[in-house]
């Protein structure tokens, strides 16, 4: 799947006042190294169109995929997994039986998982799966603007097409942090970041050739999973993940002729991409009391 956007979305939203905040920058360098070290195990109930992109994506990074997501098996793998993604792309009954055994165990031992929240708001199934599965109190919710508003109860966009710009979903990202004490993961021309605390962080990077691949979104959710495994704090995790994966996808953009070769140079460039160069490059923003 991915995030696409209206197309004045393309263009990057108003820079926050505040300057870049290095210690951001080097949290991300920190947390990739040590996802590389540790090479977490990541549970991925997603969709059926992307799961072989978002293995890649894990496996270029440095973590270990496992598509595990049928009645019977979701909930025992999930004991076993350093991380766990639940996305509604395509939530046959087999993936929400998977999904509900998955996040109960995870619930109960205590550790964190990602839901994404994929076309929620427009269509009733998924609508009411992720709306369940926020009782089970994910630790990131990733999604577009216009899913996250409607994951918070309002109207979503036209299928997996955001038709609200990021800065539009701060309110319901509010909301969805405290009702589940998550942090929401806003993804977009310039991600947003909001902690359980109402930080907001700004990823200032990336590009439009992510939302002419499939899986450009669903793959960044997984990488969040993967990072929930080395860092405590889901927002830091979340911080982490955007950062690699946007500036990875700056440098794949920068040598590609399109959407075909980009797939395939961002794979390169996750596997590429070293801890000093996420430290030196990362223009991470930080807005404390942000409205």
């Amino acid at each position: 799947m991915r995030d696409a956007a209206p197309p004045s979305a393309h263009r990057p939203e108003p820079a926050a006042e505040a300057r870049p905040d290095p210690a951001l920058a080097r949290d991300a360098a920190a947390a990739l190294a040590e996802l590389r070290a540790a090479a977490p195990l990541v549970q991925c109930i997603t969709n059926a169109v992307v799961t072989n992109f978002t293995a890649n994506v894990l496996l270029a990074v440095g973590a270990s995929p496992a598509m595990t997501d049928i009645q019977g098996e979701g909930g025992v793998f999930a004991q076993i997994a350093d991380g766990l993604l639940v996305n509604t792309g395509t939530p046959t009954a087999e993936q929400r039986g998977a999904a509900y055994e998955a996040v109960a165990a995870r619930e109960r031992a205590g550790r964190p998982w990602v839901l994404d929240p994929v076309a929620v708001g427009v269509l009733p199934v998924r609508t009411a799966l992720a709306r369940d599965l926020l009782a089970f109190r994910p630790a990131v919710v990733r999604g577009n603007a216009s899913e996250v508003i409607g994951l918070a109860g309002g109207t979503g966009g036209r299928g997996t097409d955001a038709t609200h710009g990021v800065d539009a979903a701060r309110e319901a990202a509010a909301e969805l942090s405290a009702a589940t004490g998550c942090a929401v993961a806003v993804s977009g021309p310039v991600d947003l970041v909001r902690a359980p605390d109402g930080t907001v962080v700004r990823v200032p990077h990336g590009t439009p050739l992510l939302t002419r691949v499939t899986g450009g979104g669903c793959a960044l959710g997984a990488l969040m999973a993967a990072f929930t495994a080395v860092r405590e704090d889901p927002a830091a995790a979340a911080v982490a993940a955007s950062t690699v994966y946007a500036l990875a996808a700056e440098d794949a953009a920068a040598k590609s002729a399109g959407p075909g070769s980009f797939a395939v140079a961002l794979l390169d460039r996750l596997h590429g991409i070293t801890p000093e160069q996420v430290a030196a490059r990362a223009g991470l923003v930080r807005e404390d009391g942000a409205r």
